[in-house]
């Protein structure tokens, strides 16, 4: 991955719009940052050239399919040297069903994100990790009622705009 590429406004524009709309038009994704067709793609094949952009993929409305509970859980692991934490990385990241493992600063280690069909389904899946002894001391679970708003964006433009990188 190149680190050699300076991203300017434009740039942050066309990774702005690409994020929203991945199948936007080249035509139309220069209309919307102000650019004519031919730089803009060349624009963009440099983005993914330098491992900005790193794929597309369609956003998946998951209610439709069916019901589903959303699990997040705060770990904390009994033991800290950095093999306690690589070997729960590995076990996790093999569970279909976490979508999400964030190691956090505070009162646990891991914040991990889960997607299940229910409540129990939810349940067998820490007691299996339990029983495989990955090295949970303890663990707390925040079964998500409702869900207001996810966003599938970052606010580039704000958080980089000041050439902050």
């Amino acid at each position: 991955m190149s680190t050699d590429c300076k991203l300017d406004r434009i740039d942050l524009r066309l990774l702005s719009q690409l994020q929203i709309q991945g199948r936007i038009t080249n035509v139309e994704l220069a209309d919307a940052v102000g650019l004519s067709p031919s730089p803009c793609l060349i624009r963009v094949k440099r983005l993914e050239k330098a491992g900005y952009i790193v794929g597309y993929g369609a956003q998946i409305q998951l209610e439709k399919l069916g019901d589903l509970q959303i699990v997040f859980t705060e770990v904390t692991l009994a033991d800290h040297r950095r093999e306690d934490f690589s070997r729960f990385v590995n076990a996790v990241k093999d569970v279909d069903e976490i979508i999400e493992c964030h190691l956090a600063s505070g009162g646990y280690d891991y914040l991990l994100k889960f997607v299940t069909r229910s409540v129990s389904h939810y349940q067998s899946i820490i007691e299996g990790l339990l029983e495989r002894d990955v090295g949970i001391e303890k663990y707390f679970s925040y079964v998500i009622i409702k869900t207001p708003f996810v966003k599938t964006h970052y606010p580039l433009e704000s958080l980089f705009s000041q050439n902050h990188h």
